[in-house]
This record gives C-alpha cells, sequence and structure tokens, in this order.
C-alpha cells in the first residue's frame, strides 16, 4: 500500500463520525457530516504508538498511514502521538525510539464534544487558537465556509505543514504563525473563539477579539487542577461562563503574555506532624470536580506525585510556595494518615472542601461557574448558591 485514496478511507471517516455519534460526542447533524466528510489520514500521516521490542525494552514504535492495515486506526477514538522531545529520543532500531512524547493529536471525542459545546451557526466567524495537524480547523471548514474560519498558531513550522495539508483535503481556512495570546487582531471581532491549548487566565486579546454575545471556549489551569470553560462576552473585558460537562485538558499555551506557576521543588520543610485522615488520595484521583474545587479553595497550591527515597513508596503531596506540604499514600484504603510539614492548615484546608463537597452532594464540575473582570481578576462560583471564591494567588 503506497498512498491512500479518499475512497479507500471514506468507510473508516463514516465509521468514526458513527462511533462519536453512538458515545453522545456528537449530538447534531451538521458535526456529523464534518466528521464524515474530513478524512483525518490526511492531518495524521505517521504517529507513535508505545510497545515493548524483543528485548522487553518500551519503545516507541513509528507508524504511517500507509503500512499495511494501518488506516483504520487512525480512524480510532484515540490519542495520536505525532511527536517526540528530541533532547530525549534515542533511535532503537530503524523504526523504534525512546524518548518522551512532546505532541499529539486532540481525542477526536474530546474535540467533538468542544465543538458541539461552541453552538456554531451558519455564517459565525470563528477564531482557533493553536491550529496543530489542521485537523480541527478543517472540521470547522466543513462546518462553515472557509473564510469564516481563522487560525493562528504559535509554530511557524506547524502552520506551514497544515495548510499544506489543508490544501490536500480542499479546505483553505485563513491561517497566521503568531503568538495566539494575541488571539488575530486583523481578523476579528469573532462570534466564537476556541482554544485547543491551556491558559492560566483568559488573554485580554480574547476577550477584545470576542462579539458581545459571542462565545468562547478554552482550557483554563488553576494550579492543581483547571478544565474547560464555556465563556460569554459582554462586550467589554468581563466575560463569564461556567465550566463545561467536557473534560479534557490541554498542553500550555506559548505566549509572551502568560505567566504559569512555575514548578516548585520538592519541598525541603521538615515533617512537623502526622494524624489519621479521611481524606484519601484514592478520592483525590477518583473525583475530578474534588480536585477542581481544591484549586478554587487553595489558590496557588500545587499537586504532585512524591517518592520516598528510602522505600520508593509514592504519595499525592500538596505543596505551597511557602514551603508547606501534605501527603497521603497511594495505598487505596479508605482512611489514610497524612503527614505534613509547615503549615498544618493546609490539609486541613484539604479536608474541609472535601466535606463542603459531600455536603453540597457533591455536584458535577458544570454546576461552577468562571468569570474574569476586566482586570483580569478571576473568581469561581457554585451555581447553586452563589458561594465564591476568588482566584488570585
Amino acid at each position: 500500500m503506497t498512498d491512500v485514496t479518499l475512497d479507500a478511507a471514506r468507510p473508516h471517516m463514516a465509521a468514526l463520525a458513527d462511533d462519536l455519534t453512538k458515545a453522545g460526542a456528537i449530538r447534531s447533524k451538521p458535526w456529523a457530516e464534518a466528521f464524515a466528510a474530513v478524512p483525518r489520514h490526511v492531518f495524521v500521516p505517521r504517529w507513535f504508538e508505545q510497545e515493548a521490542n524483543a528485548k522487553g525494552i518500551t519503545v516507541w514504535r513509528q507508524r504511517r498511514v500507509t503500512d499495511e492495515g494501518a488506516l483504520p486506526d487512525v480512524y480510532r477514538d484515540v490519542t495520536l502521538v505525532t511527536g517526540l522531545d528530541p533532547e530525549t529520543v534515542e533511535q532503537v532500531d530503524e523504526t523504534a525510539w525512546t524518548g518522551i512524547p512532546t505532541s499529539s493529536t486532540t481525542l477526536p471525542s474530546l474535540m467533538a464534544r468542544m465543538l458541539e459545546d461552541l453552538d456554531l451557526h451558519d455564517g459565525h466567524r470563528v477564531l482557533e487558537i493553536g491550529t496543530g495537524t489542521g485537523y480541527n480547523a478543517a472540521l470547522l471548514c466543513a462546518r462553515l465556509r472557509d473564510h469564516h474560519v481563522h487560525s493562528v498558531d504559535v509554530d511557524p513550522d506547524l502552520v506551514t505543514a497544515a495548510e499544506q495539508r489543508l490544501v490536500c483535503a480542499g479546505y483553505a481556512p485563513r491561517l497566521l504563525p503568531a503568538d495566539g495570546t494575541h488571539g488575530c487582531p486583523t481578523g476579528g471581532p469573532f462570534d466564537r473563539i476556541i482554544a485547543t491549548c491551556s491558559v492560566p487566565s483568559i488573554p485580554s486579546a480574547w476577550t477584545d477579539q470576542l462579539r458581545a454575545g459571542g462565545v468562547l471556549l478554552a482550557d483554563v489551569a488553576l494550579g492543581i487542577e483547571g478544565g474547560l470553560v464555556r465563556l460569554t462576552g459582554t462586550g467589554t473585558r468581563q466575560i463569564k461562563g461556567h465550566f463545561t460537562t467536557t473534560t479534557g485538558r490541554f498542553m500550555p499555551a506559548r505566549g509572551e503574555a502568560l505567566t504559569y506557576p512555575q514548578p516548585q521543588r520538592p519541598q525541603r520543610t521538615a515533617e512537623t506532624g502526622t494524624r489519621p485522615t479521611q481524606l484519601t488520595a484514592a478520592a483525590i484521583r477518583a473525583h475530578y470536580p474534588l480536585r477542581l474545587l481544591l484549586a478554587f479553595h487553595l489558590p496557588g497550591a500545587q499537586l504532585v506525585y512524591h517518592v520516598a527515597e528510602a522505600t520508593g513508596d509514592m504519595s499525592i503531596q500538596l505543596q505551597c510556595a511557602d514551603g508547606s506540604w501534605a501527603r497521603v499514600p497511594l495505598d487505596g484504603q479508605e482512611t489514610a494518615t497524612v503527614t505534613w510539614g509547615g503549615d498544618g492548615d493546609l490539609w486541613k484546608r484539604a479536608e474541609a472542601t472535601w466535606l463542603w463537597w459531600n455536603a453540597a452532594g457533591r455536584p458535577a464540575q458544570d454546576q461552577f461557574g468562571y468569570a474574569q473582570n476586566a482586570d483580569g481578576a478571576a473568581y469561581a462560583w457554585y451555581l447553586a448558591d452563589g458561594t465564591r471564591w476568588d482566584l488570585s494567588t
């Protein structure tokens, strides 16, 4: 198999659209038609799959869409790794490498849910932040006319490659190699803005370029956790909405206007106490809305894995810039022992969050609002009773 024709791919394109519809990711006919019309293999001609080689070493094996039997795999609802960090890569054999993944295609079901959440209508002008492979831009073009779709990416090489693939697939959106945190100054205002990268707060350029009543969908990183928010423009720099039922996280945006919390080094504060706790590592790992609430209650804190040097035992650890930390082991038990250093109130606040969430009936993430004022100050609140958390660190 030396090439893949559109006729050969059509049954797989239709099958992907059908699978996403059955899963509830696609909820409308226009998006079912778009996914059935856009050839994903054009945008992901090669990718890496992890496997153990003959020597038992875990490697990334490169696959191409032209390989025998590979075409159906491109149209599965899976994330495909498309790039490895050159600084960590070591070639094991002709088609296999070890290394750390640096780029991938977005899960098709996540893309479909986000596109449905945008609530697009004919004639809408859309800005995509993060062109990537170009697949999402192609879907937008299939739903709207090409000239209604604008897409920017900070990596000029990605934009060039995406443009070539889009041409091959028959689409011509307006692409721009630029810092996406500045939006697309020459193309606004937009009815919809969608970001396929995470940001610590919504850049002012995005709110400036969004029409009043327009919708912005982005992944907001809040430290311990973050998530997708669907926000409505007001015609000023204030923007307001809520977290969506769709869950998914993206790689951080690269932009000069963004400041992310820097990863903190392992805490050196000496152990100052230990006691039983009902809040376990298993509960934190299992419940996304709980982690989101912890981010509301503990702005500036981080959630990391800790490995004991002496035993290799793993724990979940909360830690703050002042050196305070608290950790519980990954032992899967119904109760746990928390050990802390520095401020003993850190875990108490986490326990209070756990109690609040349970008392409120364990609300899902879409029961929480998110807003950002004109001055950039952000806050979240519980939609049921207005309980509010300021998100400034």
